[in-house]
């Protein structure tokens, strides 16, 4: 059977497993995945600067070193926390020899699905907990909350890194399979705990309040009044003592008889106030914080429905919350 000799290495034994040394180097490389990012070939310069190391150590024979750098300066696009897992699998390959068309169709089937798990497991997971709990403890001055913040995300995103660089370079090309065989439900998953814990920050962090009162005509409200007379001036006050003529004390009402010619008074007086409708509590009897669930399903019908940027929306809020301190509603 006749083949292009292009798509085949020259050397076909089978080279050296790489060492960790080189391996972990390939890991802190994988951070500069998107320095050289472009529209035409996206992450392909950043993916060949990442194995690099990897590739030298594979291919000693120089037209082989080529070809493997050539394919590998394709297009390419993939999740940059899940890129080790690629790599891992990619070297397997070199380093088995496997044909170029082989190593090219594995490296696109694997840099597929990683975009949508990691997006679930980060952006839509761990980034918003992580920045709702932090950030709440940096609102109550406690100055280690951006600390604890890059600490959890860069342990978190580290770890996976270098775990999945090892466990797809032992694993070869059976990596795919179990990496993306429940793919489509863990990225599900994933994306509602992410929107379930979002919605619990809303209600838990969520602080908007109105203070706006609607006027409600006139109302009489009870003050306890306590003072010290003396004994011929309690007939001043028996409108607010007696209920009746037979000089029956009011309820919460005494009179308590000091010997020195005074006595201590306690009754109840009504005053006339303004009644107001408190807002804040009718809509809190329909819904507990009604307003944050209102604000943030605005801003979904505006960054999902209407494809406006996230800055539209910060702005949007901004202005809002001036507004409406102005006016008196907030």
């Amino acid at each position: 059977m006749e083949y292009n000799q292009s798509n085949h290495y020259v050397d076909t034994n089978v080279a050296p497993n790489l060492d960790n040394k080189t391996l972990n180097k390939m890991v802190w490389r994988s951070l500069f995945l998107q320095a050289s990012f472009n529209f035409e070939r996206m992450q392909a310069a950043g993916w060949l600067y990442s194995i690099l190391p990897g590739l030298e150590k594979i291919h000693t024979n120089k037209d082989d070193l080529s070809k493997s750098m050539t394919h590998n300066l394709e297009f390419f696009n993939t999740h940059p926390f899940l890129v080790t897992f690629v790599m891992g699998i990619v070297l397997s390959l070199e380093q088995n020899k496997q044909d170029i068309d082989t190593i090219r169709a594995v490296r696109v089937a694997a840099m597929g699905p990683l975009g949508g798990i990691g997006d679930a497991l980060f952006w839509f997971t761990l980034v918003p907990i992580l920045a709702g709990i932090t950030s709440n403890m940096a609102l109550s001055g406690q100055i280690i909350a951006p600390f604890l913040f890059l600490l959890v995300f860069n342990l978190a995103q580290f770890g996976l890194r270098y775990w999945l660089m090892y466990w797809s370079y032992k694993k070869g090309v059976e990596a795919i399979d179990l990496f993306t065989q429940n793919a489509k439900e863990f990225t599900r998953a994933a994306s509602i705990l992410g929107v379930i814990i979002v919605g619990a920050l809303t209600v838990l962090y969520g602080g908007i309040k109105t203070k706006y009162e609607i006027p409600n005509g006139k109302k009489l409200v009870k003050q306890e009044i306590k003072t010290v007379v003396s004994n011929d001036k309690i007939s001043d006050f028996e409108k607010y003592l007696y209920k009746d003529d037979k000089k029956t004390l009011k309820p919460d009402t005494t009179i308590t008889d000091l010997k020195n010619g005074t006595s201590e008074l306690v009754f109840q007086k009504e005053n006339e106030v303004d009644s107001k409708i408190n807002v804040q509590k009718i809509l809190d009897g329909i819904i507990p914080n009604i307003i944050d669930l209102g604000l943030v399903m605005l801003m979904y019908f505006f960054i999902a429905k209407k494809k406006l940027s996230p800055v539209y929306g910060i702005i949007f809020l901004f202005v809002l919350g001036l507004f409406g301190a102005w006016i008196g509603i907030f």
